[in-house]
């Protein structure tokens, strides 16, 4: 016969592995679904639209300084550029072409800014290699990426040169290229934005947009 004593022992036993037992279904079942959000291809994603604002969310500087996409865009209006890393010899090349103009998109009144899942060591690298002489930003946890809807799962074949150039930070996300024309309030104003990562805008439609968004 089961003693009382024994009896609320086992019941309060119970209990516990019942409620542990939810709270880990609960946790994979968050986790499943946060994954899941990720889209699978640079065909699927969801990226913001004009006249829609940017999050304000945290990147990091060469010398390792976190700061707010806010903070950055808040004096003047900016051209965020985000490229796939420094391995990719297709946004090298536009991160050149892009410099090539930076005095006309200069004296047009826009900053650039280049952002990508690189560490701040690997940036520093681009930097130099090719040298550039505007802001690049590292976005190794792949945070701003996801939610300005241009993050995708990266194919298995990326893992570990992904995981090498974020300082271990990312392994599974690339952004698809894309180029986008912000207000100094986070106001999307234009975005260039194509699943082929081998197309990028070229240098003289863009100063051709710029011009134009300033008759505006």
């Amino acid at each position: 016969m089961l003693k009382k004593k024994d009896f609320y022992n086992s019941t309060y036993k119970q209990t516990v592995m019942k409620k542990l037992f939810f709270t880990l279904a609960i946790i994979l079942l968050t986790f499943q679904n946060s994954f899941g959000q990720q889209p699978e291809s640079a065909e699927d994603i969801s990226p913001l639209l004009i006249s829609e604002k940017i999050p304000n969310i945290e990147v990091t500087s060469l010398n390792g300084t976190a700061i707010s996409i806010s903070d950055i865009v808040e004096k003047k209006r900016s051209i965020l550029v985000f490229y796939r890393g420094g391995w990719c010899p297709y946004c090298t090349t536009h991160l050149s072409a892009i410099g090539e103009v930076k005095e006309e998109i200069l004296s047009l009144g826009y900053d650039i800014i280049a952002i990508s899942p690189d560490s701040p060591e690997e940036l520093k690298k681009s930097v130099e290699k090719n040298e550039l002489s505007y802001e690049l930003y590292s976005d190794s946890d792949g945070k701003l990426i996801t939610e300005m809807g241009i993050a995708f799962k990266a194919p298995e074949k990326y893992s570990n040169m992904l995981l090498k150039y974020s300082d271990d930070k990312n392994a599974r996300l690339l952004p698809v290229p894309s180029l986008f024309v912000i207000d100094t309030d986070g106001t999307i104003l234009f975005e260039y934005i194509s699943p082929n990562y081998k197309n990028r805008i070229s240098d003289n439609l863009l100063l051709a947009v710029l011009e134009d968004l300033n008759k505006e």
